[in-house]
């Protein structure tokens, strides 16, 4: 299976015509171009669609679906402030040793499996979590030999430096090919969110709740002008081969905690294959539909375990391994508001879930949680 610049495949194989398919859009100067700054430009197209809390939401326009009374609409991307507070339930907090275990030496045969929960630009986070685990060195290069690494999506937005941590991430892969090992990434929908505002800016597209903007939305969602300032062709190729899920010694990686995938395609290969010709396609409506599926989330929790058995049973493996939805939501635990004394949840490791079939990765860094890093398996 293809993988992003710099990423190799565990296997080799004759290479195809689609390893080396490169969007057309990405030497386009999309109606982006003049950056614009968080929070300007961000308006409705026609009326005014208003979160549950009575604000405004800025992007969408026209009335929520009656069905979904109360409820966002599927393209919105839900902030700190608003993500629901999920009960309870039959799960279990992995806690895992701070310090981690030393990565092996260069060797025959694949080395130990890592795994990176959402990063959302926070590169200095990023680069202590993975020296802690011996992955790379005080310089910041990779030291881990011939361990494999895997990152979930959502590179960027929200946080300071996602530019900078794309760039890691693909210097990361040619350094860890370069020793036997590998790192390698999947789709996020932040990575679909960015691609969109650049491309297609302003163009109004079609949702369930009136008419949106991948400009807006991306705004709304954390996006960071200075990361569309420094975002490059190299960047945006990157991001556009990135497969969106793979089966790596049982765990089916994924970044979103949804059965949407099974709309792409009844195999790993054909879902990926699918994802990246809907991008090629250039197709603003076609690219805010996937970016809307893989925001949807939850889908595991509560009676979930069976929508993460229709998952394995599509694609295989044992056990569901994603980012996407913040673990401190998911243990229904509430953050402090704004302003308000003491801290919030204290996020040690992984979250299992769903009967132990699945388990989350995004410690919720943007809301003063933990980013993860984290090898498989887990022992629980």
């Amino acid at each position: 299976m293809t993988q992003g610049a710099g990423q190799g495949p565990e296997v080799v194989r004759t290479a195809t015509l689609r390893d080396f398919r490169v969007p057309g859009y990405v030497h386009e100067t999309g109606p982006y171009a003049q950056n614009t700054p968080h929070g300007e430009g961000a308006g409705p197209v026609g009326g005014t669609e208003r979160y549950a809390s009575g604000e405004p939401n800025p992007y969408m326009s026209g009335e929520s679906p009656s069905e979904f009374p109360g409820e966002f609409s599927e393209g919105y991307t839900p902030t700190q402030r608003d993500l629901p507070v999920i009960n309870r339930g039959d799960t279990q907090q992995v806690v895992v040793d701070p310090s981690g275990a030393p990565a092996p030496a260069p060797g025959a045969g694949p080395g130990a499996l890592y795994v990176v929960g959402d990063v959302h630009g926070y590169l200095d986070q990023l680069l202590a979590a993975l020296q802690a685990k011996g992955l790379v060195d005080a310089a910041g290069s990779w030291s881990a030999g011939t361990s494999r690494l895997w990152f979930l999506g959502d590179f960027t937005d929200r946080g300071p430096d996602g530019i900078g941590v794309i760039d890691l991430v693909m210097r990361l892969s040619a350094e860890a090919a370069a020793a036997g090992g590998y790192c390698k990434a999947l789709m996020g929908n932040h990575e679909l969110l960015l691609l969109g505002a650049k491309r297609f800016g302003d163009t109004p597209v079609s949702s369930g709740a009136g008419t949106a903007t991948f400009q807006a939305a991306w705004l709304l969602n954390g996006g960071q002008k200075t990361d569309m300032d420094r975002l490059q062709d190299h960047h945006l190729q990157w991001m556009a081969r990135l497969d969106a899920m793979e089966l790596v010694d049982g765990h089916l990686l994924v970044h979103s905690d949804t059965t949407a995938y099974l709309d792409y395609g009844d195999s790993i290969e054909a879902v990926n294959d699918t994802v990246r010709e809907t991008l090629t396609r250039n197709d603003a409506e076609d690219c805010w539909d996937l970016f809307r599926k893989f925001t949807r989330r939850f889908a595991f929790r509560d009676e979930g375990a069976e929508a993460v058995r229709e998952l394995l049973g599509a694609y295989g493996g044992t056990r569901v391994v994603h980012g996407h939805s913040p673990i401190p939501y998911l243990l229904g635990e509430v953050l402090p508001e704004d302003g308000e004394a003491g801290a919030g949840p204290v996020i040690e490791g992984p979250h299992v879930y769903a009967d132990g079939l699945a388990i989350a990765m995004d410690g919720g860094v943007t809301m003063a949680g933990k980013l993860l890093v984290q090898q498989l398996p887990l022992d629980i």
